[in-house]
């Protein structure tokens, strides 16, 4: 099923959709820090909107690749969080809160066990409350991976999977070419800086599987992930780790209502990320667009003050059950 998304004249460029939303942000809403120490002995840090009570919903925002509760789509949708009075929650993953985390290994797309750490602890504080889930592009896959693993155990009620990176390979070789090199490159640097400080850091060098010379050569997200994220997370390269934590092969398996939000000129993607009828469950709603470009999907506005479809479109689907949930009905009211 495809929705009405229409960009406006000035925003049909898959660039100008990825690119500007990040050069307007808007005001952060003040939030509220929780460390989450974890069993392994690293923690995870959730920014918290509101005061969760009981019995009323709590919605779960998941970033993505070295995004935070300070990227820009974070910082709209807890903004129209706000204004609707609903309670939101950033995770955060390992080492992206503003403070590296504890141990040599770090995150990655399809780790769910620290997302699953977190909607536990929600729902032990919470046992009443519908917790609601978002994620975008890494987060997003995070998301789909967790929903097809955990299935009808899944603590989520609703979820909602933005620009979701579910063919990882397809992506990671997408991000050598083009334009989109530019994308790669950016994030590739904070990732090695990352690395760096944690090659510097007393206890941690004889567990990285680099060092400074080595690292400074690791220019691909192929490359990097080869040498970094698939041996410190338990995988066999980068060919193991793609097909093991890509989004895709888990969608037919969800079911818990999901939706999921593709444009067709994601500078990040390939058609592969594009879900195929049989690799859906009926639990999944899944909407290709023709623009949008990356996390953008800019609608209205100008370029100085753009306006934007996600929030909207994704608290109407996360809301949706509150004919059947006197919990959500407020909430979905203010949606509409």
């Amino acid at each position: 099923m495809t929705l009405a998304f229409t960009p406006p004249w000035w925003a049909k460029n898959p660039h100008v959709q990825t690119i500007l939303p990040v050069m307007r942000k808007i005001p952060m809403p003040v939030v509220k820090r929780e460390r989450l120490e974890l069993q392994d002995g690293d923690f995870i840090d959730l920014d918290w909107l509101g005061k969760p009570e009981d019995g009323q919903p709590i919605l779960l925002i998941v970033h993505g690749l070295e995004g935070s509760a300070q990227s820009h789509y974070a910082r709209r949708m807890l903004d129209e969080a706000k204004q609707q009075g609903l309670c939101a929650v950033v995770h955060h993953h390992r080492s992206c809160s503003g403070e590296p985390n504890r141990l040599a290994r770090s995150y990655h797309s399809g780790d769910t066990e620290d997302v699953s750490f977190t909607l536990k602890t929600l729902k032990q504080r919470c046992p009443n409350s519908p917790l609601l889930g978002i994620g975008y592009s890494l987060g997003g896959n995070v998301l789909a991976k967790y929903q097809g693993t955990y299935r009808e155990q899944s603590l989520l009620s609703r979820a909602v999977v933005v620009s979701a990176p579910l063919a990882l390979g397809a992506c990671a070789k997408r991000l050598e070419g083009g334009f989109s090199t530019v994308y790669q490159s950016y994030l590739i640097k904070q990732l090695q800086q990352k690395m760096r400080t944690k090659l510097e850091t007393p206890g941690l060098q004889t567990a990285m599987p680099v060092d400074h010379r080595q690292l400074a050569n690791l220019s691909t997200f192929y490359l990097f992930d080869d040498k970094i994220t698939a041996p410190l997370h338990g995988f066999d390269g980068a060919e193991d780790y793609y097909n093991r934590a890509s989004g895709l092969s888990f969608l037919q398996h969800i079911t818990v209502p999901t939706l999921i939000i593709h444009a067709q000129d994601d500078p990040f993607m390939t058609d592969e990320v594009i879900p195929a009828q049989h690799q859906l469950s009926s639990a999944v709603e899944y909407e290709l667009h023709q623009y949008g470009g990356h996390v953008g999907f800019i609608n209205g506005g100008t370029p100085w003050q753009p306006k934007f479809y996600l929030e909207h479109r994704a608290l109407r689907f996360l809301l949706n059950g509150a004919s059947n949930d006197s919990s959500l009905r407020g909430a979905d009211n203010a949606a509409k």
